[in-house]
């Protein structure tokens, strides 16, 4: 590297904010001095090397910081996260200064080489990677413990002293994505790349995976449309639909694994090395040494957090899927009443009172999701995982199981049990419809209307001022560090998962669930593109190669629906006449086609 860090300018004559800090009100001014100190002592002295002002205001007590960095410092910093760019001989390789002229579209007065969230990632790890050297505490909070190698940004978080680090918008660059993505109605693709740009890997794999499997239901709509016009009285003519529904959820999932090596090798991330994981914030034990990298950190044992997990978390997980399947058969009691009130009446009203224990139960699962969501992660917290890996994945499971359970027991036991398939069709259709009617609402309706009452409140005030600062940038932060938080893609994959549960595995008996899984995925990438550009803080780009555990989240439940559909087309009355001696040999079959 002809460039040392040693000998690095961070002088910037044009100052770009890149990321906003926020200290909590009333911050002492030892920490406040302390603490941007480091952000722009030299690497060799254990600092970051950024720039770092204040946001200028009226009152002058806000306690905000804008933090850019210089161009060489941004371009150092993608050689240190390993960025992969593209190569004048089109190859990908990962970043290096020394070899920057090897870089299609470097010039070294080209400021666009790198993107702006990329700039911003870059900033973010190299404040995560503030670290303590021979502090015993953060000046002025004797409380707030500090030990050699600790994340000062992570302690500073943890004791309340810094409130939010976030991204800033570029608002011209987000008009012209608004406009590309969801400004006009047309039917085509999304601007995946543009996305990318914008937000990073994770989101743009995640619209990416939307859109995919949103036209990966349109052969299912289409076979399902005149399925359910011609067959509709008939419940036992879905012997060909299951077939191809079998094997349709096997292929999409493998094109997908496909199609997405395409797009993050494009994107440079399928080959960016996995780098060293940190111990989460929330993570904490008795200081010791770390026997890997030798550094001092908090270590708790692993027979204690496995005692937690399996003397605490299971049970508990246990007695939640117990009270889930309690609630299921109080909503087969009530099926029942609401059959006998109809044999009884015979009324209009009593024909729509057979919907009612379906729609209240979907109601009641989508309420049961919510509040056990909250207790998992209490749990999985208190296990007290050092990684934010393991964490993820402890959580995912828990979620998933209970979910799965919550939203999929009922129709098992109508399909399996009862052998209803009168009952099967019409429990999926209100479950899938109420489910996704709830889902808009509370996702995407709901805080976009209580986001632009605040904005509206906002504006009012910002427009009060009178400041002779730059009012667009002051306004800008302001607006910005008082929108909602977005929390990753979580509960937007879990949304997906269950949806593909529904179509999965029961749709040969409700052809038109792919039908409403299809207009309800529609306006999931308008209203989830509206959210990421109006309502949410921009979140730092996270590069990554694919969506993760979800992958094996998908592919488990596609063989759960090979072996529900083939179970289905061995009790077909079609299947049945084949074998009218031996009901041995119709297993043997079902068993050897799954």
């Amino acid at each position: 590297m002809s460039e040392s860090w040693s000998s690095l300018d961070t002088f910037e004559p044009n100052f770009r904010p890149l990321v906003v800090i926020e200290l909590a009100k009333g911050t002492k001014e030892e920490t406040i001095e302390w603490f941007t100190k480091r952000i722009v002592d030299k690497k060799a002295n254990g600092g970051a090397q950024l720039l770092i002002k204040p946001l200028e205001t009226e009152n002058g007590d806000e306690n905000i910081y804008l933090v850019g960095a210089s161009h060489l410092r941004l371009l150092l910093g993608a050689e240190t996260v390993g960025l992969v760019k593209e190569c004048n001989d089109n190859s990908m390789r990962a970043f290096t200064y020394s070899s920057r002229k090897t870089f299609k579209d470097f010039a070294d007065d080209n400021h666009n080489f790198l993107t702006m969230s990329e700039c911003q990632y870059i900033i973010k790890h190299e404040l995560e990677n503030l670290r303590a050297k021979d502090e015993k505490m953060i000046p002025g909070y004797p409380q707030a413990k500090l030990y050699p190698g600790k994340s000062i940004v992570r302690r500073l978080l943890t004791n309340g002293i810094l409130v939010q680090i976030f991204p800033l918008h570029d608002r011209e660059e987000l008009k012209k994505l608004r406009h590309t993505w969801y400004g006009q109605v047309k039917i085509g693709y999304q601007p995946l790349d543009e996305i990318r740009c914008y937000f990073g890997e994770t989101i743009a794999l995640y619209f990416g995976f939307l859109e995919y499997f949103t036209f990966a239901l349109i052969p299912m709509a289409v076979i399902g449309i005149p399925y359910y016009v011609f067959a509709w009285e008939d419940y036992d003519k879905y012997v060909m639909f299951a077939t191809f529904n079998l094997l349709w959820s096997t292929v999409i999932l493998e094109v997908w694994k496909r199609i997405c090596a395409m797009m993050t090798y494009r994107w440079g991330t399928l080959l960016m090395k996995r780098q060293f994981e940190e111990p989460r914030p929330g993570f904490h034990g008795v200081l010791g040494i770390n026997p890997v990298t030798g550094r001092e950190e908090p270590v708790y044992s692993s027979i204690k957090r496995q005692l937690r997990i399996y003397l605490v978390s299971v049970p508990f997980v246990c007695l939640c899927l117990y009270f889930s399947l309690y609630v299921m058969m109080i909503y087969f009691d009530l099926e029942q009443w609401a059959l006998d009130y109809h044999e009884e009446n015979k009324s209009n009203f009593s024909s729509l009172m057979l919907f009612v224990p379906s729609i209240i139960y979907a109601v009641v699962i989508e309420i049961m999701n919510r509040i056990y969501r909250y207790a998992a992660e209490f749990l999985t917290s208190w296990e007290n995982h050092r990684l934010e890996s393991s964490y993820q994945n402890h959580l995912i499971l828990k979620v998933l199981v209970f979910n799965f359970l919550n939203c999929f027991a009922s129709l098992f036991y109508i399909a399996f049990v009862l052998f209803d398939m009168k009952l099967l069709r019409q429990s999926l259709a209100t479950l899938l419809i109420t489910s996704q009617i709830l889902n808009q609402f509370a996702e995407s309706l709901l805080p976009y209307w209580l986001q632009k009452r605040h904005m509206k409140k906002m504006k009012k005030r910002m427009y009060s001022l009178k400041t002779d600062t730059d009012l667009s940038l002051v306004e800008q932060v302001n607006l910005e560090k008082e929108m909602g938080t977005y929390f990753g893609t979580f509960d937007d994959y879990l949304e997906l998962f269950l949806q593909f549960g529904y179509v999965s595995l029961f749709s040969c008996v409700y052809p038109l669930a792919a039908v409403f899984a299809v207009l309800n995925n529609i306006t999931e990438i308008y209203s989830d593109a509206l959210k990421m550009c109006r309502v949410y803080k921009r979140p730092f780009a996270e590069p990554t190669a694919n969506i993760g555990v979800w992958q094996l989240a998908f592919e488990t439940m596609s063989v759960i629906s090979v072996v529900t559909n083939c179970i289905l087309i061995g009790m077909s009355p079609q299947v049945n006449a084949l074998f009218p001696d031996s009901k041995m040999d119709l297993v043997l079959t079902v068993a050897l086609v799954e």
